[in-house]
């Protein structure tokens, strides 16, 4: 008896032993979708006069390769393209003193990329783009200067301002914040590698301005993702706020104004808008373009019909944006021309006005109605999304975060009262 426990444990010694353990595969390394786990990579930048003949044949690439390769290659990557700057990466295998290059691969942005493989029997030529990774986060900023230099102060990717724009373009004046306003965001921060390369998705966004709150809350409806405030009115309204990004009014709406040229007492129906020459400016609302030419006083002048009984004028512009012709349409926020000192003008600005039904009404004090909101059929949908996006901008999130956006599938909790609210 003693014989058979003394065999047993030995036996179960023997399984625990190390050379017994099943040994953990080794880590790979995989750039540019290439196992470069044994081999040398290299990275270089374009210098001054470099081609890619010159940098290949640098690695004993053969003028007749080179030569089949710039004429066979061009369907995929014209390597013509490649740039003074431009990153590039060469990888070998073997040794210091049998060194072969088995891909050359360049960036042709932070994220796509042209390899040729020299490892089989015949040359291969692929364009590949680098996986992007993305973390979920959520900041608070408050207003100091700008909302740019919020963002920047606090370490968010510059691009979100552009994006917080878009969104509460028709709601906030963004030229016209006062220190002290802020705003909360979620939003997607997107890398290549480790380098940060800007934001993706805002997955909702609350805006404290002049003592008010506005609510961004991402939902599909239709064809489009748009963002709507807590009662599910759209974000987006029939006009935007302004038609440019400008420096000041130099010049409001009035029926009685000193002209700085003529020096007499005159309507002045528009507003003013100081900006530099070359400024771009959009369409305020979809419309169609009505009259493209010189008017005068006015040079060259834009003007452009809107539905509701609505028309917009652009006047004083140094020229227009492409494809700007009479008959044309244009949609909200499209580039029909920029900033100009034409007619009867003592700077660069763009002078706005507005008309409804003839009429010449104030642009800043035009009332400006959302698009349509969420339907009663999607109602149910928008609820279940603001509940959890509303909670995650506070202080807690209930439920699971909202990940995605084309289909809602709503789940039957204790948050389904919160979302009927």
């Amino acid at each position: 008896m003693k014989r058979v426990l003394l065999v047993a444990l030995l036996a179960c010694a023997s399984c625990n032993s190390p050379q017994n353990e099943v040994a953990e595969e080794p880590a790979r390394t995989i750039l540019y979708n290439i196992d470069c786990t044994d081999l040398d990579v290299n990275y270089y930048e374009v210098q001054k006069g470099e081609t890619a003949g010159k940098i290949l044949n640098r690695y004993n690439v053969s003028a007749a390769q080179i030569d089949r390769i710039d004429r066979e290659c061009r369907e995929v990557f014209d390597l013509r393209k490649i740039r003074v700057g431009g990153r590039y990466a060469t990888i070998h295998s073997g040794d210091s003193t049998s060194r072969k290059l088995e891909y050359f691969v360049y960036e042709k942005s932070i994220t796509d990329y042209f390899t040729i493989s020299f490892t089989g029997d015949s040359l291969v030529y692929t364009n590949g783009r680098k996986e992007i990774r993305t973390e979920r986060l959520k900041h608070t900023a408050t207003i100091s200067s700008s909302l740019w230099n919020s963002i920047a102060e606090a370490d968010m990717p510059v691009s979100l301002a552009v994006d917080i724009e878009d969104i509460y373009g028709w709601s906030v004046d963004f030229f016209a914040l006062q220190p002290g306003d802020n705003f909360t965001v979620i939003y997607d921060k997107q890398y290549v590698d480790t380098v940060c390369i800007g934001s993706g998705r805002v997955w909702g966004a609350v805006f404290n301005h002049n003592g008010k709150q506005y609510y961004a809350i991402p939902f599909k409806q239709g064809e489009k993702i748009s963002y709507w405030d807590e009662k599910g009115n759209s974000l987006r309204k029939l006009l935007l706020k302004a038609p440019l990004k400008y420096s000041r009014i130099s010049s409001k709406f009035s029926n009685a104004r000193l002209h700085p040229i003529y020096k007499v007492y005159r309507p002045h129906h528009g507003v003013d808008y100081a900006a530099p020459s070359g400024t771009p400016v959009y369409a305020i609302a979809d419309g169609v373009v009505t009259f493209k030419g010189w008017s005068g006083g006015g040079g060259n002048t834009l003007k452009i019909k809107h539905p509701r009984n609505l028309m917009s004028g652009y006047l004083h512009l140094r020229g227009y944006a492409k494809g700007i012709a009479p008959g044309v349409h244009v949609s909200q926020g499209q580039l029909i021309g920029y900033v100009g000192n034409t007619g009867a003008s003592t700077g660069p600005h763009l002078d706005f006005r507005l008309w409804k039904g003839g009429k010449p009404i104030d642009p800043l004090k035009a009332p400006s109605e959302p698009v349509e909101p969420i339907k009663e059929d999607n109602m149910e949908s928008f609820g279940y999304v603001r509940a959890r996006i509303l909670s995650e901008l506070g202080d807690s999130l209930v439920g699971a975060p909202i990940v995605q956006l084309d289909s809602v599938i709503i789940e039957k909790t204790q948050t389904d009262d919160i979302a009927a609210r």
